[in-house]
């Protein structure tokens, strides 16, 4: 017979590692974006109505 508590166990640590993982991963991700420079905002002028036609 198999042995389902050691199989559910298995999973369950499997499974916590996966999410352990992805939290990780996010993390890092989050720091990379938090200490990156500000992008450079350039605006445009507004294009006068007699231009475009």
């Amino acid at each position: 017979m198999a042995d389902y508590k050691k199989m559910y166990f298995t999973m369950l640590r499997a499974s916590e590692d996966a999410v352990n993982t992805l939290i990780k991963a996010q993390q890092e991700c989050e720091e990379l974006f938090l200490s990156a420079p500000a992008p450079q905002i350039h605006l445009l002028e507004p294009q006068d109505s007699q231009d475009a036609e």
